[in-house]
């Protein structure tokens, strides 16, 4: 595997509207053997006091698990909109992630941070990728994610549709949030996700939506922060992503516990057969 050490971490917007201009001759199958690395990444207080606001995380120097994969985002939008990057990444849907943060993570501490994609693989809607992202301090291996995404195109009816998300509690409901129209664009403001299916829905309906959407990072996090302080020690979770949340829109959380195993989630308060968001945490 190729590790190329980028000089610092790159700029979002300018990524995403190359990656734009070159999708229509995206080709391929084999994704390149080759992992970004940037070091020394240091954490911006600022905007990490913002996104915890944003998130409902209390404001201090402990980094939220979901954290990491804003910082990495940049140098994995650089991996994906290489010109050899054989799917193109505007429309592209994340369907899950599954992280570790191995010990409580202080934004005093530079990270190095990685990022390498793996193999495509058929799905019944497209073709689906995994993304490693990796935070290290010095030589420890701090935090890891490794995130699905589904390229959508001519599927394959057989596919294997990969680990279903356990079913939402069925209990009373632990809170109800009226997501706003801008929140796209406030997410976008503190984690540089600028990818235009969040900000405005003429944007979103040329990729195919009817309406923008949420930030998925955004729902994991808010859900992740409802749940308490565990995930900003060592613990794991898992997020799938089964429907989009249009915006404006309105949620339910769920949550179930059974021990040090948390069961959560958000579902449509107009239609709460509907799922958005399936968390587990374990801590």
């Amino acid at each position: 595997m190729a590790v190329e050490t980028l000089s610092s971490v790159p700029a979002t917007a300018p990524l995403l509207a190359r990656a734009a201009l070159t999708a229509r001759g995206r080709r391929g199958s084999e994704v390149p053997e080759r992992t970004l690395r940037v070091e020394d990444v240091r954490v911006d207080r600022a905007r990490l006091a913002a996104y915890q606001r944003l998130t409902g995380y209390d404001v201090s120097d402990l980094l939220p698990q979901p954290y990491p994969w804003v910082l990495a985002f940049p140098v994995q939008t650089a991996l994906m909109a290489r010109p050899d990057f054989p799917v193109p990444l505007p429309g592209m849907v994340h369907l899950e992630n599954r992280v570790t943060t191995h010990r409580a993570l202080d934004a005093a501490q530079p990270l190095t941070l990685e990022v390498t994609a793996g193999a495509l693989q058929p799905h019944r809607r497209g073709r689906t990728l995994d993304v490693r992202l990796e935070a290290r301090v010095d030589d420890e291996l701090v935090w890891e994610c490794d995130s699905v995404y589904l390229s959508r195109g001519r599927g394959t009816e057989d596919a294997s549709r990969g680990e279903a998300p356990p079913a939402l509690p069925e209990g009373p409901v632990a809170g109800v949030w009226r997501l706003p129209e801008r929140l796209g664009r406030e997410y976008a403001g503190v984690s540089g996700d600028v990818n235009p299916i969040h900000l405005h829905p003429l944007a979103a309906r040329a990729m195919g939506f009817p309406r923008h959407i949420a930030h998925g990072m955004w729902t994991y996090a808010r859900t992740l922060a409802a749940l308490g302080r565990g995930s900003l020690g060592p613990s794991s979770s898992r997020v799938w992503f089964p429907k989009p949340v249009f915006l404006p829109s309105t949620v339910e959380l769920v949550v179930e516990r059974s021990g040090r195993h948390v069961l959560a989630g958000l579902r449509s308060r107009k239609d709460p057969s509907t799922t958005h968001v399936v968390v587990t945490l374990d801590d």
